[in-house]
């Protein structure tokens, strides 16, 4: 085996890429505090062709040096929008019958792989580093999904979160 080059995986540059279909999931991030973590969404949302990314409340938005540090670039290719509140972002998602899910853990969660994605659109929301989504996101939401974890530990960094969800949402 060898390692491919940048030229061997046949990226589309940017501008093909914003017209090419992308997959019918919205991204949703609700105060995420670390400017690194926005931009690993950011890459993350790259390479699974999220439809859109929303920021919403205390998280950043481009342009930015510290997001893109880990964007490298990925700011420019995805389709993002501000919200002042995570509730008006679920309003407009929810405007678009956008099935919008809270990823956390909570009473009578989903497990991720028991979410049906032949369905409407699905919105995910990735909550604080340290508070995780708010409980007035989840009361709006249309349910909420857990990661399966076996560990000692009770979450997982929000980029990794957003990583594993993305990839079972579009495979």
């Amino acid at each position: 085996m060898r390692k491919l080059s940048n030229d061997e995986l046949n990226r589309p540059d940017i501008n093909t890429f914003k017209q090419q279909n992308k997959n019918p999931v919205y991204v949703v991030l609700d105060n995420v505090r670390s400017l690194n973590n926005v931009g690993s969404v950011f890459r993350t949302c790259d390479a699974f062709a999220i439809k859109e990314l929303l920021l919403c409340g205390i998280t950043a938005t481009p342009p930015n040096k510290e997001i893109h540090k880990t964007a490298l670039g990925a700011e420019d290719s995805v389709t993002w929008r501000y919200f002042e509140s995570t509730s008006d972002a679920i309003a407009y998602l929810h405007e678009m019958n956008v099935t919008v899910y809270a990823i956390e853990q909570a009473d009578g969660a989903l497990q991720l792989n028991e979410i049906n994605t032949q369905s409407n659109p699905i919105a995910v929301v990735f909550g604080n580093e340290v508070d995780g989504v708010q409980q007035e996101v989840i009361d709006l939401s249309d349910g909420v999904i857990e990661i399966p974890q076996w560990g000692t530990k009770h979450s997982l960094n929000i980029s990794v979160s957003a990583g594993i969800v993305m990839w079972e949402l579009v495979r």
